[in-house]
């Protein structure tokens, strides 16, 4: 897969899942011990009934996948792209698992806990690979000659 066709999957995705949240019965009441230190607890809840989520948390997804398909247009952008993804969910996946100050919900804006720590490990390690890792062609530049 190019860098390319991952930016394109993982915005198209990414904005799939920050809206798909926002449907009633996708995201359902959420009963976990770090949800007291969640502030803004507008759509709290739980998507699929597994990830812990508001509205903070869903448009944080929305925001990610428009990123994507915009960094899609060029490998650059989405190498870019895919390097951004990897730091800042392994920064996400670190902070969900320290519940002092409340970094596990981002000092009570967004929930990070609980199954949000695996995925964010996944999806950093996947946005790694293809951001520090995998190396696509040099794309030509129109109207150049070579």
């Amino acid at each position: 897969m190019s860098l390319r066709t991952f930016a394109k999957i993982f915005g198209v995705v990414f904005l799939l899942v920050g809206v798909s949240a926002f449907i009633p019965g996708i995201t359902t009441p959420h009963a976990h011990p770090g949800a007291d230190d969640v502030m803004v607890d507008a759509g709290l809840g739980a998507a699929m009934g597994l990830f812990p989520v508001n509205v903070l948390h869903n448009l944080f997804h929305v925001a990610f996948g428009i990123w994507g398909l915009v960094a899609a247009r060029s490998i650059g952008a989405a190498r870019v792209y895919a390097r951004g993804v990897a730091v800042i969910y392994t920064a996400l996946a670190l902070f969900g698992l320290i519940p002092a100050a409340k970094l596990w919900t981002t000092f009570g804006l967004i929930p990070l806990y609980g199954n949000d720590v695996w995925l964010h490990i996944l999806l950093a390690a996947i946005a790694g690979y293809f951001g520090f890792i995998r190396r696509d062609a040099v794309e030509p530049v129109m109207g150049h000659r070579g």
